[in-house]
């Protein structure tokens, strides 16, 4: 499933990583560290596959890499200082439960707001095209602040907001072990202004360097358990392949509001996970992990009925 959401969002595959590991009793360093390694090994996969059809922007990538670096080890010092004090799953655990919340609040607000435009105004292929830069990219691009640097759809961005998208997907990345995908690629559409299949390949790039870092440099504190990190990357490998493959088939934004309620649903449910550690409750631990993938196996089921769907309509057509 991890491997589906990374290859088709190019995001959303490590968020469940590191809560199902909390779940089941792994220390944060490690669940955080083993799911770092994770998002390595999963985002080569993908991004291999969106290399081949051309949506990767490596300039943008490589200039996000500098911030991202800086942004892991702030994240990492922050996660170690918390543990020292006894804190840092309950921090790490409330966080995330706020940020899957918010982003996934975003992304079906959006996804309802599509919905209504693509109701009521009839556009044309044209002005389709227009719309592939989201309004609030384009007040933000018409800021010319040097150094400015030409992406590869041929616009121009400035350096100062890649290198602010970098360091906050890299602070977010290094603090909850996540490729940081479902910030970075939402962040590289909406403030840097690249057209979302871009976005969707520069985000799994951004992967590959946030969780090369990232496993790194918790390699070195021994905060990874290669044998969970063995055992996701055989599952993941070939959902990437399938995920990537599907986005050939799959107008995004029918399935985009599934994606935003199953980050609503995962907040929940690291919520009950929460609580459960708190008053000891075993049946809301349970209910946590079956609530986190039950949500999980609906969306990667409708991302997989609509690529048949698609499969078979193109059999059919030619």
């Amino acid at each position: 499933m991890v491997g589906v959401f990374f290859g088709f969002f190019g995001m959303g595959g490590s968020f469940l990583v590191t809560p199902v590991l909390l779940l089941l009793g792994y220390p944060a360093p490690v669940a955080i560290g083993s799911s770092m390694a994770f998002v390595f090994g999963t985002a080569v996969i993908a991004t291999l596959k969106h290399h081949d059809v051309g949506q990767v922007d490596y300039t943008l990538g490589a200039l996000m890499f500098v911030g991202i670096a800086l942004g892991i080890e702030l994240g990492k010092r922050l996660v170690f200082g918390l543990e020292a004090l006894g804190y840092a799953e309950i921090v790490v655990g409330t966080s995330y439960v706020l940020l899957l919340a918010v982003i996934g609040l975003l992304f079906t607000r959006n996804a309802l707001q599509d919905d209504r435009r693509s109701d009521t105004a009839g556009q044309s292929d044209d002005d389709a095209g227009t719309d592939d830069i989201p309004d609030i990219a384009k007040v933000i691009k018409s800021y010319n602040i040097p150094p400015m640097v030409t992406l590869t759809d041929g616009s121009r961005a400035s350096l100062w907001t890649i290198s602010g998208v970098g360091g906050g997907v890299g602070v977010v990345s290094g603090f909850l072990g996540v490729g940081g995908g479902f910030i970075r690629m939402p962040a590289i559409h909406y403030v840097i202004g690249v057209p979302i299949a871009a976005a969707v390949g520069t985000s799994l790039f951004g992967a590959l360097m946030s969780g090369a870092v990232g496993a790194f440099t918790y390699g070195l504190s021994g905060a990874i358990d290669f044998g969970v990190v063995t055992a996701l990357l055989v599952g993941s490998a070939l959902g990437a392949r399938i995920g990537s493959a599907a986005t050939v088939y799959i107008d995004e934004d029918d399935v985009t509001i599934y994606f935003g309620i199953m980050l609503l649903l995962a907040s929940v449910a690291v919520g009950l996970g929460e609580l459960a550690a708190w008053f000891e409750v075993a049946l809301l631990d349970t209910l946590s992990l079956v609530l986190l993938l039950g949500a999980a196996v609906f969306v990667t089921g409708i991302i997989l009925a609509y690529a048949l769907a698609g499969v078979r309509a193109d059999a059919a057509y030619s």
